[in-house]
């Protein structure tokens, strides 16, 4: 058993988001020590799966549906698969706005809006927002 501070302190979480975590039922204490909370060592592995899901742009909500209730991760693969088909889609955009900035940058245009790369740049900008 581990308390908040030591749990905090491994994890890397301020004691606040662990005990949100608790709130919203991604963790579990399993006791107190006077007024700090215990928790089982196998808490860091939960928390390492919410901090991974986390970096894949997962919502609490459904990281807490993938790791299961009890512990055990409960991974829904065809969930997995169409995250990495977002985030292939968001690599290919950022992809593109990073090699659009770079030729802004170098372009030799008298003015930007001279350019015909960077006007088609402004016109794709324009059709994501709608």
């Amino acid at each position: 058993m581990i308390d908040i501070s030591e749990l905090s302190r491994r994890s890397g979480f301020p004691a606040s988001k662990l005990r949100y975590y608790e709130e919203i039922g991604l963790i579990r204490s399993s006791g107190r020590k006077g007024l700090k909370r215990l928790y089982e060592e196998e808490v860091t592995v939960r928390l390492a799966l919410i901090s991974l899901g986390q970096s894949a742009g997962f919502p609490l909500a459904e990281i807490r549906a993938l790791i299961g209730a009890e512990g055990r991760p409960a991974l829904d693969r065809a969930a997995l698969a169409q995250k990495a088909d977002a985030l292939d889609d968001q690599i290919k955009q950022l992809t593109v706005l990073r090699d659009g900035i770079r030729h802004i940058m170098t372009c030799s245009a008298e003015s930007h809006l001279d350019c015909p790369r960077f006007r088609r740049i402004m016109r794709v900008a324009l059709k994501r927002r709608t």
